[in-house]
């Protein structure tokens, strides 16, 4: 009973720290008082006082006779297991979970302070920050009004049907109304989930898959089946074919095209008999194609909802990784549950927001979507190689790394001696993130591999490759 008192007060001490951290409370502010605190987050005041005491201690806050707690002018670290963000090289915390690492990755690129090799990120300096300013303006200035008023589903059209008209070059026919608008392809994958599956149902998933799957996969209470991934040949479906025989599966997903982490890309072959044997079923197959469009070659892949025929194939993307990261526009053709999917959109988020929508359709009418395409393919297919190339000269040796054909992951397999939970807190000491195997499975599998981002390069990204490498070598005993 102590331990669990002295643990939500080290809770709470870590959230009132995070929020002046992050610059909610600034320095000289007042904090919430004892009382206010307690009654919002539903904890006695004995809890609270014991937490600013221990801010009090810490030096992040103190107490003024009369008035109150306020920020003091330096804030040093603070310890509790909520305290996970990255504040600097020198606080770098020990024996992190895979959940806290996948939240740590989430938010690694803020960090100025660290070489950005961790999250699947794509580099803001290949994206069309003028064109799409300028299309924000035009759009928000010709629709003022629609620009400050709700979105109502399915999302805005001219948006949806210039969506249609792309997703026909990955050979899927779709109509305007047959897509709905999301924040983000990660938002819709878990829209998916919500109208199939109920708590408690098994949801076979790729692996390694990306770790956002598996966060949100917990949250809805379903339990993860991994299907072995062929770092090539993507899912395997003989082992699809196994889990099917032998567990009750109501949904599955997918990566098909330049998978994250391994890159993997599958044949129109096999996506068609992937689709055909999960309708045998009745299963839905939730395709997430975020990567599709970054394709090295110039015919861009089909999509596994272009086999479709009972329209169990539910079909997410968005422009987060080729166009505007934060403008968080995606979308979703859920084929026959999009009733559901819109009801569960309107309970969450009402709609997406209206302005990135105007400047994201804007920008597609306008034709700078295929000039942008034709560019950061060529980039990131160089920047792709140069890294591996890095990988394999600096690395220890048999270590092998994906050359994928799309996308700017790479997936890095390093002997067996080489603990990547143990490598991710050491170069967080030196500056580096990376993204450790354990966190692409819900069963930390793959304890000896990583996924480098090679959207950014540069002469600095090379040396921390290496330092990386010489790191890992270093571990052999």
């Amino acid at each position: 009973m102590e331990w669990e008192r002295i643990n939500l007060y080290e809770k709470v001490a870590a959230r009132v720290a995070r929020l002046i951290e992050e610059g909610t409370f600034r320095t000289g502010e007042r904090i919430p008082s004892v009382r206010g605190l307690s009654r919002q987050l539903g904890v006695s005041l004995s809890t609270v006082m014991a937490a600013y005491a221990h801010l009090e201690n810490q030096g992040v806050i103190e107490a003024r006779p009369q008035s109150g707690y306020y920020v003091r002018a330096q804030l040093k670290n603070t310890s509790g297991p909520e305290n996970s963000r990255i504040p600097s090289r020198a606080a770098v915390p020990k024996s992190l979970s895979v959940g806290e690492i996948c939240v740590m990755l989430m938010g690694s690129p803020r960090n100025r302070d660290l070489v950005p090799l961790g999250g699947a990120l794509p580099n803001p300096e290949l994206l069309p920050v003028d064109r799409l300013t300028r299309a924000l303006s035009v759009a928000t200035r010709r629709h003022k009004y629609q620009s400050i008023s709700y979105d109502f589903l399915p999302g805005y059209k001219p948006l949806r049907t210039q969506i249609a008209r792309r997703a026909m070059t990955a050979g899927c026919l779709l109509t305007p109304d047959e897509i709905v608008t999301t924040n983000g392809c990660l938002e819709a994958v878990h829209l998916c989930l919500r109208a199939i599956c109920h708590p408690g149902d098994t949801v076979a998933i790729e692996s390694p898959v990306f770790f956002g799957f598996h966060q949100v996969i917990q949250v809805l209470g379903l339990q993860a089946l991994e299907i072995p991934t062929h770092r090539e040949d993507g899912i395997s479906l003989s082992a699809l074919r196994y889990a099917m025989d032998h567990h009750r599966i109501s949904a599955c997903v997918v990566i098909s095209n330049f998978s994250n982490p391994i890159g993997s890309c599958m044949t129109d072959d096999r996506k068609k008999e992937l689709v055909e044997l999960l309708a045998s079923r009745d299963i839905p197959l939730i395709e997430d194609d975020i990567y599709g469009d970054i394709c090295f070659s110039h015919e861009r892949p089909t999509v596994a909802k272009a086999f479709d025929r009972k329209g169990l194939v539910l079909l997410c993307s968005s422009f987060s990784k080729t166009v505007a990261a934060g403008y968080r526009v995606g979308w979703v053709a859920p084929g026959r549950f999009q009733s559901q999917v819109e009801r569960l959109k309107t309970l969450s988020t009402v709609g997406t927001p209206m302005p990135t929508q105007l400047a994201i359709a804007e920008f597609l009418t306008n034709g700078g979507y295929d000039h942008l395409l034709r560019r950061i393919r060529k980039v990131y297919a160089t920047q792709t190689a140069a890294m591996a190339r890095t990988v394999e000269t600096c690395f220890p040796e048999g270590t092998t790394v994906t050359r994928p054909s799309g996308g700017f992951v790479l997936w890095v397999e390093c002997p067996d001696y080489v603990n990547t939970l143990k490598l991710y807190e050491m170069l967080l000491e030196a500056g580096i993130s990376i993204a450790p195997g354990p966190v692409f499975s819900s069963k930390r599998k793959n304890l000896n591999c990583l996924r480098l981002n090679a959207g950014f390069w540069s002469a600095e990204i090379e040396d921390a490759v290496r330092r990386v490498g010489n790191l890992a070598s270093s571990m052999k005993p």
